[in-house]
């Protein structure tokens, strides 16, 4: 029985004696599983995804059903409302595709766009910033009060004011950041807080207008009345825009990932260039057509800009990581208060930038300017475009998007003789609108696992 109940020492195979080999006890030696090849690599798993390019128009309609099944909507439901919007209301009014209507829709969409490409980082932080109005007011009031008031050099003036939205900016992201106090409240406080700034320094006038021929009266009473300016400026966007596309296709063919063919790029192109030069066409050609507005050339230069900082440098991706999830970011490595207050100074600086346009278009500065639905405009205009209110999704060319859906139902609503009350109504529904899409569309990327 000991011999039966004996285990079989460590190293030995059941049914052997220690040192014993396996043909001693008459059983069959087990075959040797042969090795695999040294030289034999693994085949590393490709994202059908990224071979979308590679399968010509299927793939393509392909991807585009796996992004609608799976919420990842983009800049979809914006175009397609403005292609209602144009339809009814030049239905409504012969003249809502004019020349002068769509100038107007331009100059008047500059102010409050520059403002919102700051709400559109604030966004994608994960935050809100509701001193965007006030910061406005408080700029102009500074570039009336030193350029007006005290005689100040008119540039330096204007780079004062816009150095005093960036220092506010700064502090809110400081009381955020550093002291912890949540953004609502630091930048609500900010709101009543510049207001009364504003007013004091307005004095009890409470207005100053702007000179005739200063930069801040030119900003949306100017335009380039050379016809070549328009279509100069078409050119260059459209060359930018193709030079872009090679030179990421260039990248990605050198890291051996799928890239775009020169088919597409050329789609891509022509489309473009079909909207630049229409636009260039409509500013220059129909009667009382006036040129191209600087404002307009203005706003594209802050969108360019913000969008390659956004895309392109270690900030933005810093801010949309930030903006994902702070606590991972900062795990990271990234110094997520210095991102946050650098965000808000931004926001800031955007701001009091954009409040002298809004000096420009009512002829200077006030004690109300930046009151009223200012606020509710600018944020409207940054999520209607595209920008999720949750944080880490959007883009720099959602404030351009959200604004012109904006000014081209105020600028129809106002040819055909509807009162602001319902504008406001409308502008509320098309707010609500986009945020539900964007609820609906996270919710659809949670169930399809790509939230």
């Amino acid at each position: 029985m000991s011999d039966l109940a004996k285990t079989p020492e460590p190293g030995t195979e059941p049914g052997t004696e220690s040192g014993t080999a396996p043909e001693a006890t008459g059983a069959p030696a087990p075959e040797a599983t042969p090795a695999p090849a040294a030289s034999a690599a693994p085949i590393p798993a490709v994202d059908p995804r990224l071979l979308v390019r590679e399968e010509g128009l299927k793939g393509y309609w392909t991807e585009f059903n796996r992004k609608i099944r799976g919420g990842e909507l983009g800049s979809l439901p914006v175009v397609l409302g403005l292609i209602v919007i144009a339809i009814v209301f030049q239905v409504q009014n012969s003249n809502f595709l004019s020349a002068s209507s769509v100038a107007n829709i331009a100059v008047y969409s500059s102010g409050l766009g520059i403002m919102a490409v700051g709400i559109v980082f604030v966004l994608i932080l994960g935050e809100i910033d509701l001193s965007m109005g006030s910061v406005a007011g408080v700029g102009a009031a500074v570039w009336a009060v030193l350029n007006v008031t005290n005689g100040v050099n008119d540039l330096l003036s204007v780079v004062l004011a816009v150095a005093s939205g960036l220092l506010i900016g700064l502090l809110h992201g400081f009381f955020f950041a550093k002291i912890g106090v949540p953004a609502f409240v630091v930048t609500l406080a900010g709101f009543l807080g510049w207001s009364g700034l504003q007013i004091w320094l307005m004095g009890k006038e409470g207005s100053i207008n702007a000179p005739t021929g200063s930069i801040v009266e030119s900003l949306t009473a100017y335009y380039f009345e050379d016809k070549a300016a328009a279509y100069g400026l078409a050119l260059v966007a459209v060359l930018a825009y193709a030079g872009s596309l090679f030179l990421d296709a260039k990248r990605r063919k050198a890291a051996a990932l799928p890239a775009r063919p020169v088919s597409e790029i050329a789609l891509r192109t022509t489309v473009v260039a079909i909207l630049c030069f229409v636009v260039a066409y409509v500013l220059n050609e129909p009667e009382g057509a006036r040129g191209l507005p600087l404002a307009l050339v203005l706003f594209l230069a802050v969108l360019v800009i913000a969008d390659f900082v956004a895309r392109r440098t270690l900030f933005g991706r810093k801010v949309f990581a930030v903006g994902g999830n702070a606590e991972a970011a900062r795990r990271a490595g990234i110094n997520v208060d210095r991102i946050r207050i650098l965000v808000f100074g931004l926001s800031g600086m955007l701001a009091a930038f954009g409040g002298l346009f809004v000096a420009s278009l009512s002829g200077g500065a006030t004690k109300s300017l930046g009151s009223g639905n200012t606020l509710m405009l600018v944020i409207a205009a940054a999520v209607i475009g595209g920008t999720s209110l949750f944080g880490g999704r959007g883009k720099v060319w959602s404030a351009l998007l959200g604004m012109i859906v904006i000014q081209s139902i105020q600028q129809g609503l106002n040819m055909i003789g509807m009162a602001n009350e319902i504008q406001y109504m409308i502008t509320g529904a098309v707010l609500l609108a986009a945020v539900v899409i964007d609820s609906i569309s996270r919710r659809t990327q949670k169930t399809a696992g790509r939230a």
